[in-house]
């Protein structure tokens, strides 16, 4: 079957948002809601092993705060703590301080000039994803992803497949014609056991992840003038990812 869609996750993927801005965003919510509490770059790593905002948070409560005095319903407190995260974490995206990865804006054109259709199948919510969109990318650009699938439209998230399994209900496309982007070990089982062909683009918090089920594994998706490392996998002579060495893998 030939290659007809495109499936991206967006934290991490699209852009360094998670230790440059879910992470500060969260901290800025603590710090308005008076908690004294603050999550460092190690710690947030591991908490980013567990999918989604508000199930981190309900984690890092009962790991890290079992002795927090919580003097109101546990699932409001956790929801009025991430709706402020939110807030804060739109704002850096307006002040335009996560930039997009490398290669991503030169794949996205490519794809959508070669007809493809592009999807987003991530965690985050719905209005993280838009703003990120908006903000990260040009508007026109933006309106290429003519499906967003994203926090809570289903029941289990990644590693389950559900978020992927989803996108494809929606593309109305099997995973054989269609290819996933991921950064983390969760979102590439939850890709592959929807039946994907998935390409790693590792970060500083998932290098050292197990991505054995990959396509390929690389530092970044990278340029003409700006080569990508290949970690593992056949890049089939290719030096940056592009719709050629997409169609191959």
């Amino acid at each position: 079957m030939s290659l007809k869609a495109i499936i991206f996750d967006v934290d991490g993927t699209l852009a360094e948002t998670e230790k440059d801005g879910h992470r500060i965003a969260f901290n800025l919510a603590f710090q308005q809601a008076d908690l004294p509490w603050q999550w460092g770059v190690n710690l947030y790593g591991e908490l980013l092993e567990i999918g989604g905002g508000k199930e981190r948070l309900r984690h890092y409560l009962n790991i890290y705060q079992p002795q927090f005095d919580l003097r109101e319903d546990l699932d409001l407190f956790i929801r009025k703590i991430h709706q402020n995260k939110s807030c804060h974490y739109r704002q850096l995206l307006e002040n335009n301080s996560i930039p997009l990865r490398v290669g991503v804006e030169r794949f996205i054109t490519e794809a959508s000039n070669a007809g493809l259709k592009l999807a987003i199948a991530s965690t985050a919510s719905v209005e993280n994803v838009k703003a990120l969109l908006d903000n990260s990318l040009n508007g026109e650009m933006a309106k290429l992803f003519t499906v967003i699938v994203a926090g809570d439209m289903v029941k289990k998230k990644k590693p389950a497949p559900d978020i992927y399994q989803l996108a494809l209900e929606k593309l109305n496309l099997s995973p054989e014609e269609c290819i996933a982007i991921e950064d983390t070990n969760q979102g590439l089982i939850a890709a592959t056991q929807a039946g994907l062909k998935t390409l790693i683009t590792v970060n500083e918090y998932t290098k050292q992840q197990n991505f054995e089920l990959a396509s390929l594994v690389v530092n970044y998706l990278g340029e003409k003038n700006n080569p990508f490392t290949v970690i593992e996998g056949n890049n089939h002579n290719h030096d940056y990812f592009n719709l050629d060495l997409a169609r191959k893998l």
